[in-house]
């Protein structure tokens, strides 16, 4: 696990009324970049959500998936200003900033090595990558490309790996990308078991192993994909300790991503 150094004794119940501040590292609310947001109405309902869940700060992650959604620095940041400014207008109180969910890909060496990829944040001096495995396998070399990504001093944080279908099957995985450095971030909506049981099991070990380095919700929109982080952070409570769902939902997010917030805002 990244990090545990603060304690804050909250409730769901106390989060509404107090305002307990919950970051949210992955998020699909930039309009109309991918499978997320369609427009801005419905980036304005899902930030609204997050608001109303407790959380004070989201980073943006549309998707840069080759072939599919070909998103690049130059759009993501377009769209992310519009939106930033819209926000603005509406004087809702939340600080956004902006990354992406990078697919894997042999082909995204060259965003790397052109710096056209948005990080989300630092790991004490590397940058890290919010990378997104195939839901169906872990590919071929996935072990050899986090290698070289650790030699270009560029941390990988696995997004969602819970909802991985070779990793639900041999949870050995886990302990590999482990040792390959990898920090973990599981979907909120596993941990409350939306994704199914299969996702929730594993969420189940990697959260009693103390595994998992952030929570995040991957929002997408208001019903199915919800902006909400609170459900995972009261289950996370009462199962494995209030410190432990800080960590995950607070103090983890909030390190990795000061300066950017700083960027950004």
């Amino acid at each position: 696990m990244l990090i545990i150094t603060t304690h804050m004794d909250m409730t769901y119940k106390l989060a509404m009324m107090v305002r307990f501040n919950m970051i949210d590292i992955h998020s699909h609310i930039l309009p109309a970049l991918d499978d997320g947001a369609k427009n801005v109405e419905e980036s304005i309902a899902l930030i609204t959500q997050a608001i109303n869940d407790g959380i004070t700060h989201i980073v943006t992650t549309p998707h840069i998936h080759l072939g599919r959604y070909d998103n690049t620095i130059d759009n993501i940041y377009t769209q992310f200003y519009l939106l930033q400014q819209y926000v603005a207008s509406k004087n809702l109180d939340v600080k956004l900033a902006m990354a992406a969910e990078v697919r894997v890909d042999v082909a995204i060496i060259d965003l790397i090595e052109n710096k056209r990829i948005p990080y989300l944040g630092k790991y004490g001096k590397n940058n890290c990558v919010l990378l997104e495995f195939p839901h169906s396998h872990m590919p071929p070399g996935y072990d050899n490309f986090i290698t070289w990504l650790g030699e270009k001093n560029i941390t990988v944080i696995v997004a969602h790996p819970e909802r991985n279908r070779d990793i639900q099957q041999d949870i050995s995985y886990l302990n590999k990308l482990k040792k390959l450095g990898c920090l973990l971030q599981v979907t909120a909506s596993s941990i409350t078991g939306d994704f199914g049981q299969r996702a929730f099991n594993l969420c189940e070990i990697i959260l009693k192993y103390k595994l998992a380095d952030f929570v995040a919700s991957d929002a997408h929109n208001v019903k199915r994909r919800p902006a909400v982080l609170s459900k995972a952070y009261q289950f996370i409570c009462n199962h494995y300790g209030e410190a432990y769902a800080t960590a995950l939902l607070y103090t983890n997010p909030r390190c990795l991503t000061d300066a950017l917030f700083q960027k950004y805002n």
